[in-house]
Order: C-alpha cells, then structure tokens, then sequence
C-alpha cells in the first residue's frame, strides 16, 4: 500500500462494517502452467513465492523509462513519488503491464482460471526519503470478500535490503485478520495502521528482487519495508489480483478488468484500456 492507496480507501469503520470473509483460501490449482506443484504447495504454506522472473533486462528498462517520464509528470502536477495509484485506469501502459500473459499466468495458478485485476500502484521509495512501510495486511483495507486475492511486486529497480526491499512474515496469512493499532506520525509510516511484534507470527523474509522479477504474496500475509537510507532509488509496481467470484463493496468493482477467464456473474466492470499512456 503507498500514501495515495491510502487516500483512495474509504474509512475504515465503513470497511469494517461490511460483513468480510477474512480467512486464507490455499490455491486448489492441481495442473499448473507456469508454477510447479511445489511452488503451489509453498505458496499455501509460506504465503508468498519469490523471485519469479519475468521481464529481460532490455523490457524492464523500457518500463523504466516510461516510469521516469510519468514520475517527472507526476511530479511537476504537485503529486510526489506515492502518487501514482490505480493507474490501469488512467494509463494504457500500466494497464498493459496488469493484463501481461506472463504476469497472469503466474497469478492463475494460485487464483484459479477466472481472474481480476483490480489495483495497479507505483511503490517508488526515492533515497534517503525516510518513510518506512509498518507490517500489515492488505486485506485489513480493502473491501473485498473473501479474501481470495493477491498482489504481484514488479521490481523496476533491483530491490535488496540496502535500498529496504520489501519483507514478508513467512506464514502469518494462516492466523486470519490480526489486530493492529493506529500509527502515530512519529513512526514516519506510509500507512495509517501498524500491527506489534510481527515475529510471533513467522520468521521475518527479504524479499529481494532483481529488475523485471515479480514476487506474488497473499492478502492476508504480513509484510512492510524499512525506511530506503540507501543513495539508491527503490522503484515496484503493485498488481492487485482476485478470484472473479470475490465481491467488492463500495464501488471497488469499478476497478476490475477481466484478465483471464471470464466473470459469470458481471459483478466487475471491466473497463477498457484507456487510450492515453
């Protein structure tokens, strides 16, 4: 979640009011097509795979590049390096990189056949910026029921722990929708919640990743980011994906494309690809 995703989610006494399905759903996928079997297996378990490429070097420094440009843009219009949030909508190439076969294949096989995308997010941690990411759960802010979705991390920079990449806590989908307490200003936190003493739940994975790789972690699977004290900028693409038969509330499912499969039941909008880039 970045400080723009935030903006865009409802209050949180309106999430919690809708009756939610906050429990983990393993991936019943038994014939994969891209994943192995284990990886299927480790994915229920751990909640996260990583690192999974998918982009060569020449690709991602061609989304690179487009990044670069719609940062300098963003920025110019007042926005800074959080801002950029549901861009499929706005934005031909983001969503391009959403409905990417690749992408969706991996998605697929944990989601199942019939799949959503539903949130595209630009995470740009610029140098020395000091703001951390707290652990938390994505699911704790989207009206979304059950919680059958995921979210894909695209590395457009290399990600490690110098420029504070991503961490998961290995298993910690399994104990459900966790308590957290409200942020204070102090903490510097991107977001507006922060759950205690994340180790209980599972031991701590960096989720280090070269450009053009992906890492896909479940919704329900704690995870954060330490402040980037690094020279170096840390650039990902959230994807957000979900089964087609997860209900959005709140007119969320104005924001989902079909990626694969089909949607029975209409309850997503599937929106074109918007013609500006």
């Amino acid at each position: 979640m970045t400080a723009a995703d935030y903006k865009m989610i409802p209050e949180q006494d309106e999430i919690d009011a809708i009756e939610r399905d906050l429990r983990f759903y393993p991936s019943t996928v038994t014939q994969p097509q891209v994943l192995t079997t284990e990886q299927i297996e480790a994915y229920n378990r751990d909640g996260y795979l990583r690192p999974i490429p998918v982009f060569d070097n020449e690709e991602i420094l061609q989304v690179r590049r487009y990044f670069d440009a719609l940062l300098e843009r963003v920025i110019a219009e007042g926005g800074d390096s959080y801002s950029i949030s549901t861009a499929h909508l706005k934005h031909g190439r983001v969503y391009d990189l959403l409905t990417e076969p690749r992408i969706v294949a991996v998605v697929k096989d944990i989601l199942g056949e019939n799949v959503v995308g539903w949130g595209s997010h630009f995470f740009c941690k610029m140098p020395h910026d000091g703001k951390s990411v707290a652990w938390h759960q994505d699911a704790s802010y989207w009206p979304l029921t059950p919680t059958k979705a995921a979210t894909v991390w695209l590395a457009i920079d290399d990600a490690d722990t110098e420029n504070a990449c991503m961490r998961f806590i290995s298993g910690s989908h399994h104990f459900g929708h966790l308590t957290y307490r409200p942020s204070d200003s102090g903490e510097h936190n991107v977001l507006n919640q922060t759950i205690e003493n994340p180790e209980q739940y599972g031991e701590p994975v960096d989720d280090v990743l070269g450009a053009g790789e992906i890492s896909i972690h479940s919704d329900l699977l704690l995870h954060g980011s330490n402040a980037n004290d690094s020279d170096r900028r840390r650039c990902g693409l959230t994807l957000r994906y979900a089964a087609a038969d997860v209900r959005a509330h709140l007119d969320w499912n104005g924001k989902g494309v079909i990626v694969s499969g089909e949607d029975p039941s209409g309850h997503w909008a599937n929106p074109p690809r918007p013609p500006q880039d």
